[in-house]
């Protein structure tokens, strides 16, 4: 799926912690940017919140972001490069930047750099036995 350029900076905006872009975002009925906040973080219930609501694009996008082949090679064969190429960016990949502005996706590309910013963040904040895996426990 690709959402209009508005739509993507506005999640990059909630993904940096602006309560107002969320806001936004439940307003236009676009939950499942809302819940990717936390799912690129490796909540349970955002993500299943994806995989209910068949949000199996963003769902597979996450799953490639923690090195799922199957998961990325679902976002290829769907047609869905971008989320594919963001992923790669995201696991250290930088010509996969250069894909996404080569094809006019460069708010794509600043979304997956935010996104790769709160995942190394949340990676600094420590660990613990209850929060490692691939999903963390809900406060």
């Amino acid at each position: 799926m690709l959402y209009p350029k508005e739509v993507i900076q506005i999640t990059t905006e909630w993904i940096k912690g602006d309560s107002r872009a969320g806001q936004w975002l439940h307003e236009h009925n676009l939950e499942e940017l809302v819940m990717l906040k936390d799912a690129v973080s490796r909540h349970a219930k955002p993500m299943q919140y994806l995989l209910v609501n068949k949000h199996i694009i963003l769902a597979a996008f996450v799953n490639a972001i923690w090195e799922d082949a199957a998961a990325f090679k679902l976002l290829m064969t769907k047609g869905n490069h971008h989320w594919a190429a963001m992923a790669n960016y995201i696991n250290g990949d930088d010509k996969a930047a250069l894909f996404l502005k080569k094809n006019n996706l460069q708010h794509y590309a600043i979304l997956a750099q935010y996104i790769l910013e709160k995942i190394r963040k949340e990676g600094d904040e420590g660990s613990n036995i209850f929060n490692s895996g691939p999903y963390k426990v809900e406060r």
